[in-house]
């Protein structure tokens, strides 16, 4: 038992957990299966695990440049406040779970075995259960594992520890296989087919955007409205550089970043040895600012690279071990395949949203102030804005991201107060764990063991409802991407 108890440590650390491997072992495999030659095999597996690493240079290099900036608010005007963002989260639970519950954070990588098995019998099943998505973003499934572990310690204080595994790992687990399911249908439609899910943190997010943006299209059809989408938008005279995605972000984030920048001072960047004493600050801003259309442009390269190489293999893996199935990934894959202007526009919305949101806490002195972290700021309302543009056009991409960043900030103070992760200083943050999981959560404390089969039984629901309203193209959709166009009249 110890033995392959090693032997899972060391797949877990080595390629579960990152990303570029998981991706590359699923092309490897998926290319065996097919019987490729060995060298076909070989070259796929380099283009996927090199195509996710350019992937993971560009977001993150969104994320190391522009985190420091925003959490900087916090140390700046010395504000006891929560940092809504993965990271933080995790390490607010590494801090407190031994403090506040007497267990050991080691008990995490345990949970995320049992969920990530829950979820492939699920999918393997999925004439039974309807789900037809493998969660393989592995750093998101370690911050996931880590928040519900702490979310079950606080409904349950009491369970001992084979208990919190098995439920929890249950309930997670359920979570992967029904969240990035229900991105399924959708994403094939954006992507024209192109064979993946998304698998994050604001899958339910994602599917609820995609909704309300359908719902809206409609209505605008009913009423003879126009609904422009960001890439019909035209400019006029000077305004027409916006046009032009490079130009168009490097100036609406100078604006954004300088504007926080300038408040934070040239001082706060000296204090911290980001820039010298006799550096310029203006030129400082500046390189930072134009740094964001670097990195989404390179974050856009890797996603080119490596998801042909994911979407043909897969089928290996789809026509025998798991039939039916498609990989959940990353939800940056997504940002290829909109608008690039979209990216840019959720973001700042977004961003709006959120720092409405905590003015408006500051000013009603919450006993807990969020700061703004550009994980969720940027991944969850980038992706909404994305999806939005597609199905509604250029008003929904502005209004939902709009509105997401309120229910983040509102949500994450909520949640993290009651759970008492707030006084560690971080929470996970993002939409799905700013909204499904608190109620969850909620169930669970209320309800007791009933709370967590009526969480259970929610989520088990969900597919077969999804199912329901178009059993006979459902699996259609994963399957053959282009008769579904044609039976479903999409162009």
């Amino acid at each position: 038992m110890e033995f392959l108890f090693k032997i899972w440590t060391y797949f877990a650390t080595n390629i579960l957990t990152q990303p570029a491997y998981m991706i590359g072992f699923i092309v490897f495999l998926g290319y065996a299966l097919q019987k490729k030659p060995v060298s076909e095999i070989l070259a796929g597996f380099l283009k996927a695990t090199i195509g996710y690493m350019i992937l993971s240079v560009g977001s993150g290099g969104l994320v190391n440049n522009f985190r420091p900036i925003l959490t900087g608010l916090k140390d700046r005007f010395n504000l006891d406040a929560t940092v809504i963002d993965p990271y933080f989260g995790q390490n607010a639970i590494t801090t407190g779970v031994e403090e506040t519950f007497g267990k050991t954070f080691g008990d995490v990588m345990l949970l995320l075995l049992i969920a990530f098995i829950v979820n492939i019998l699920l999918v393997r099943f999925q004439k039974i259960t309807k789900m037809r998505s493998v969660f393989t973003t592995g750093n998101v499934q370690v911050q996931q594992a880590a928040t519900a572990f702490w979310l079950l310690l606080f409904c349950f204080p009491e369970l001992g520890r084979i208990q919190v595994l098995a439920v929890m790992g249950l309930i997670l687990g359920l979570y992967w296989a029904v969240g990035s399911n229900l991105t399924v249908g959708i994403t094939q439609e954006l992507t024209d087919g192109a064979g993946f899910a998304v698998a994050h943190q604001q899958m339910f997010g994602i599917a609820l955007v995609s909704k309300i943006a359908q719902i809206w299209a409609k209505r605008a059809e009913k009423q003879e409205k126009e609904h422009k989408r960001l890439e019909d938008v035209e400019l006029p005279g000077f305004l027409k550089i916006f046009n032009e995605n490079m130009v168009a972000t490097g100036i609406l984030m100078l604006g954004f970043f300088g504007i926080i920048m300038a408040v934070l001072g040239r001082d706060y960047f000296v204090k911290l040895e980001i820039i010298t004493a006799d550096s310029s600050f203006l030129f400082y801003v500046i390189t930072i600012s134009l740094q964001f259309a670097v990195y989404l442009a390179i974050l856009q390269l890797g996603v080119r690279t490596f998801v042909a190489e994911l979407t043909e293999s897969f089928t290996g893996i789809s026509d025998t071990i798991l039939p039916g199935a498609v990989p959940g990934i990353d939800v940056a894959a997504t940002f290829a395949f909109g608008h690039p202007n979209a990216v840019t526009i959720g973001f700042l919305f977004g961003a709006f949203g959120q720092f409405l949101a905590i003015g408006s806490l500051i000013l009603f002195k919450s006993p807990v102030v969020i700061i703004a972290g550009f994980i969720p700021l940027f991944f969850d309302n980038a992706a909404f804005a994305v999806y939005a543009n597609h199905r509604a056009g250029a008003k929904a991409a502005m209004i939902l991201p709009f509105f997401s960043g309120l229910i983040q900030v509102y949500g994450a103070a909520l949640i993290a107060s009651w759970v008492g992760l707030s006084k560690y200083g971080g929470y996970l943050g993002m939409f799905d764990w700013d909204t499904l999981w608190p109620g969850f959560t909620v169930l669970m404390k209320l309800f007791g063991w009933f709370g967590v089969a009526l969480v259970a039984l929610i989520l088990i629901i969900i597919p077969q409802i999804e199912y329901k309203k178009d059993p006979e193209n459902y699996f259609l959709a994963v399957e053959d991407y282009d008769a579904y166009k044609e039976v479903k009249g999409i162009d």
